[in-house]
Order: structure tokens, then C-alpha cells, then sequence
């Protein structure tokens, strides 16, 4: 009966285990709020990072960082500068020392925040894909 209770648990506990959310960066964002939020940053980096990266930079030692920054200037110009960088990590913070950095810069003539806003994740992106492009290329 004990041995029975055992081969339960151990199985109960191995089946856990089998659920549990694969590992991830430690991710921080730093931009404007009026144009990026850190849940939309932190979504932006799915489907960039490949098991291939992860694997030449563990996650336990590299973290993610983002930037957008910019806003409208007075002849209503909509300017953008996206950053992505790849930082070591110490414990759960992050050494400002980047492995990799890429930025992308965007401007619209025109527009509303919500294209603003629009040019901002596709800048982020654009910097995101050249920073693991470039680190998978090293």
C-alpha cells in the first residue's frame, strides 16, 4: 500500500513538472509610456527568441532590454527611436554592459498617436529581429 502511495506521488510530481512554463529572459522595458507599454514590449520579444539563442545565451545568465523613446515635435511629426539590447544578468537584475545592441529609427509626418504608437512597435521589432539576427550570427 505504501509503495502504491509513493508510485502516486512520484507520479503526480513528475506530471507537474511536465506543465511547467518553459524558462524565459528576464525582461525589462524603459520607454516613453505615451508610446509603449511593458506588457506590449515584453509580447513583441515572442517568436524572436529561438531555442538556438537560448541555448548560446542561457537564460540564466542574459536578460532583455527595450527602449522606445520619442514623440511628436510642433509641426506634428511623429519621431520614434526603438533599442533592443541583450544585457548579462545578476541575479535578478540586469548589468547595464550589452552583449548586442540595435536601434531603429522611424519618423511620420502627420500622424495620429495611435499611428505613432503603430511606428513604435514596428520599430521595437525592427530593432528586436537585427539584435538576435546579429548574436545568432556571432
Amino acid at each position: 500500500m505504501r509503495l502504491n502511495l509513493l508510485f502516486a506521488t512520484l507520479l503526480l510530481g513528475c506530471a507537474s513538472l511536465s506543465h511547467a512554463a518553459p524558462a524565459s529572459y528576464l525582461s525589462i522595458d524603459h520607454s516613453t509610456d505615451m508610446l509603449m507599454n511593458g506588457n506590449d514590449a515584453q509580447a513583441s520579444w515572442k517568436g524572436r527568441l529561438t531555442p538556438q539563442l537560448m541555448k548560446i545565451y542561457p537564460v540564466g545568465k542574459w536578460g532583455l532590454l527595450t527602449e522606445v523613446e520619442g514623440g511628436f515635435d510642433d509641426n506634428k511629426l511623429c519621431v520614434v527611436t526603438a533599442r533592443a539590447m541583450m544585457l548579462p544578468r545578476s541575479g535578478k537584475t540586469l548589468v547595464f554592459k550589452p552583449v548586442k545592441t540595435a536601434t531603429a529609427f522611424g519618423t511620420m509626418p502627420g500622424a495620429s498617436m495611435e499611428q505613432c504608437r503603430a511606428l513604435a512597435k514596428t520599430k521595437l521589432a525592427e530593432a528586436q529581429i537585427a539584435m538576435v539576427s546579429a548574436l545568432l550570427r556571432q
